[in-house]
């Protein structure tokens, strides 16, 4: 899982410093020579793993001539500041939530709508394999930057501490922590809850404090974010599949020699296949794991949360793209 998406910047000085100190390697990988690449990355166990694994094969496959210097935990700031930070060179690589950018890069939303995907294997055959998620991958160029390969948060769930959520009227009027997603938010609002934007770094003392009732995340971040320590039912609803994606300056890339861009993408494709394996395994455990510290987990029924958000899908405010919906509905059979 990538982690929360909403965090503050921390300082990030160090980083600044050196950023700079690689800037002539930077400008000198064009020529095979070394070149040193900032990554910003999120604070999600498995995406830290697979960057670490990243980092290994991007320096085998390429001779030791790219190398990563690794910012996690939101060093260099939120998805959204990383974001800007990789289109004007402040770092190279990032790493973020889908959802947190979304509200730059529209067609992002679509991974936002609610059971769009019913299953991962669904997700990676159509919302990353299909038509529609290759142009979704390939759009980024228009921000200056090329993305690289969709990583795993995995379906969200929600979380409550004194009520559990056994169908959608429990939901009505409970506070629950969202992403800053006007989807998020609309799909919320459309099943009676609350929902109220807030930090994922806040978020903690929030649950503890009672500010608010619950939070929605993958299983995966629940376990590893210790959410199971303030909230006592957990309610499978799988609400969407939540990606994020691994994106780099499109001017760094395309100054690597043509080796170097065979050994990066290779080293991409590895660390894809990592960091999805990585979050799979978390999260195939996470759920026993909970059991034990006396969590109790609800399945439900999904067809009654289905039909709760239909309303979302034809929203025209939401700024749903209707022609890549229509093809991931076509390709999915919906």
């Amino acid at each position: 899982a990538c982690g929360g998406s909403s965090d503050k910047a921390a300082d990030s000085s160090a980083a600044t410093e050196d950023k700079a100190d690689s800037a002539d390697s930077s400008a000198a990988a064009g020529d095979g020579e070394a070149v040193e690449l900032v990554v910003g990355g999120v604070t999600s166990s498995s995406a830290k793993d697979a960057v670490t694994y990243f980092g290994e094969k991007v320096n085998e496959y390429s001779n030791g001539t790219i190398t990563i210097a690794d910012f996690p935990d939101n060093q260099l700031g939120n998805d959204e500041q990383r974001f800007e930070m990789a289109q004007n060179g402040e770092c190279d690589i990032s790493i973020g939530s889908t959802s947190s950018v979304s509200a730059s890069y529209h067609d992002l939303y679509l991974y936002d709508v609610y059971y769009m995907f019913l299953s991962k294997q669904e997700v990676y055959d159509v919302g990353f394999g299909g038509e529609a998620g290759q142009k979704i991958l390939e759009g980024f160029d228009q921000f200056g930057l090329k993305g690289l390969a969709m990583w795993e948060n995995g379906f969200r769930n929600v979380t409550t501490n004194n009520t559990p959520v056994n169908t959608v009227a429990d939901l009505k009027g409970l506070k629950l922590r969202t992403m800053e997603n006007s989807i998020h938010l609309a799909a919320w609002k459309a099943m009676g809850a609350n929902p109220t934007p807030m930090a994922f770094s806040e978020l903690y003392t929030a649950m503890q404090q009672g500010t608010v009732d619950g939070q929605e995340n993958p299983l995966a971040i629940i376990l590893t974010a210790k959410v199971y320590e303030v909230q006592k039912y957990i309610t499978m609803i799988d609400l969407f599949y939540s990606p994020c994606v691994l994106m780099i300056n499109e001017d760094i890339y395309n100054n690597f020699t043509d080796e170097q861009k065979e050994a990066f993408d290779k080293a991409a494709e590895d660390g894809k296949v990592a960091e999805r394996q990585i979050s799979q395994e978390l999260a195939s455990s996470a759920r026993a794991t909970m059991e034990a510290e006396g969590v109790v987990f609800t399945d439900v029924n999904k067809d009654e949360w289905v039909a709760a958000v239909q309303s979302v899908y034809d929203d025209a405010s939401l700024k749903i793209d209707q022609d890549l919906l229509a093809k991931i509905k076509a390709e999915t059979a919906k």
